[in-house]
């Protein structure tokens, strides 16, 4: 589990990214560089980062559940994820 710190602080990156997304288009359109490099780092959606809804673990992230390797791996073996059953051959 990763520490709740970091869960927060990337939760307040994603805030900040949708704060800022109308004033980061207008500036990219009008090509002003100065004006971007005002604005806070964080608005940069770059410096938002994927965690795992369960555990919040940023490794290892499967995009098309949100979930870690790990956690996928647990909850597709309880048979909690629709559609995913474990291979055998």
């Amino acid at each position: 589990m990763a520490k709740t710190s970091w869960i927060n602080r990337n939760n307040r990156k994603r805030a900040t990214v949708k704060k800022y997304a109308a004033v980061r288009a207008e500036l990219k359109a009008k090509k002003d560089y100065a004006g971007l490099a005002q604005l806070p780092r964080d608005a940069n959606p770059t410096r938002v980062v994927n965690r795992c809804e369960v555990t919040g673990r940023r490794r290892a992230f499967i995009r098309r559940f949100k979930v870690s390797r790990l956690t996928f791996r647990e909850l597709a073996s309880q048979g909690l994820i629709p559609g995913v059953t474990k291979s055998s051959w």
